[in-house]
């Protein structure tokens, strides 16, 4: 079974050709709090908290053949990250879907990748304000740009080169909620350097304890034994991570998650990883060892990237995009 090269169809069928638009939304469009703008002119203010502090949280859906993939899924979870950092967004659920489809629209892309953010916003001038979170201005960020590939098809079709990260743990969730899709990025971001440094392309980080928890911007996925393990704590709950239960269920592929030490990993038949903005990304190695002594991605690997974008081009779970919003 061979991996479908969904960058090429992205790029090559008329079902993905952009909708005419000017030219000067070709790179995507944005909403900076007030106002649409094309997003090369998106801007945010030195000052937000969320530039500051990190003090924001965000989700990310992607548009493929001009429909949105599980749009009110990402909702909801974006209203629980808020929900947990106690952070009130100043959009409602209504006023959100439609910015988000408007700067696809403005966009005229068919394949976009699509980022939302509520910030904790400006200060307050009092010292004394900053105990109390009804006193600072959230702010509401959205841009949508052409489809990002963490993994392109060659990477996929040959599998990722995996890094288990020796120099960093993922934040324990009792200092930064990981359910929360937060900014707090930099131990992510050093082991991705890490994995570079030691020849890999993508890193996996474990806890203090050796658990894994995830891979940069990532959920990991194991299989052993004809089954697909992931993490059932210190990670994301990701809509793809679900994605891959429900994909499972269809085909007959045992799914489920639990603990899973790095000490397992040698002796495991498959990794992928799953993300929306890679999708689903098989592995070939783990610290340069090939898996399970095989040259490329496992076969269930491969039949659930290929059974994804199938069933996300019938139309899974799709909300159309409103490109009549342009015009307004």
């Amino acid at each position: 079974m061979e991996i479908l090269r969904v960058a090429e169809i992205m790029a090559t069928h008329p079902e993905h050709r952009r909708e005419p638009r000017p030219e000067i939304y070709a790179l995507g469009a944005a909403f900076t709090a007030d106002r649409y703008v094309p997003l090369v002119e998106a801007s945010v203010p030195l000052v937000d908290c969320g530039f500051m502090h990190a003090d924001a949280v965000y989700d990310v859906v992607s548009v493929s053949r001009g429909s949105f993939f599980r749009l009110p899924q990402h909702q909801e979870r974006f209203a629980r990250s808020c929900r947990a950092i106690r952070l009130e967004n100043p959009m409602d659920r209504n006023r959100e879907a439609e910015i988000l489809h408007r700067i696809v629209a403005l966009s005229g892309l068919r394949d976009a990748y699509v980022w939302w953010a509520v910030t904790r916003g400006m200060p307050p001038l009092g010292r004394g304000d900053m105990i109390d979170p009804k006193q600072f201005s959230p702010r509401f960020y959205a841009f949508a740009s052409p489809f990002v590939w963490l993994a392109d098809d060659d990477q996929r079709t040959r599998g990722l080169d995996l890094v288990l990260s020796r120099e960093r743990v993922r934040i324990s969730p009792r200092a930064v909620d990981p359910k929360a899709k937060n900014f707090h990025w930099l131990d992510m971001q050093m082991a991705l350097f890490e994995a570079g440094e030691r020849g890999g392309e993508w890193a996996v980080l474990p806890d203090e304890e050796g658990y894994l928890t995830e891979a940069t911007g990532a959920n990991v996925f194991v299989v052993r034994d004809g089954v697909a393990l992931t993490p059932d704590s210190g990670c994301l709950e990701g809509i793809t991570r679900q994605s891959v239960f429900d994909l499972c269920d269809e085909l007959g592929i045992g799914a489920k998650a639990t603990r899973i030490h790095h000490t397992e990993l040698e002796d495991v038949d498959e990794i992928f990883l799953s993300t929306t903005a890679g999708s689903i990304m098989p592995a070939r190695s783990l610290d340069g060892r090939q898996i399970a002594d095989r040259s490329g991605p496992g076969e269930i690997s491969i039949a659930l990237h290929n059974r994804y974008w199938e069933r996300r081009w019938e139309g899974w779970d799709a909300t159309p995009v409103r490109y009549a919003l342009a015009e307004g």
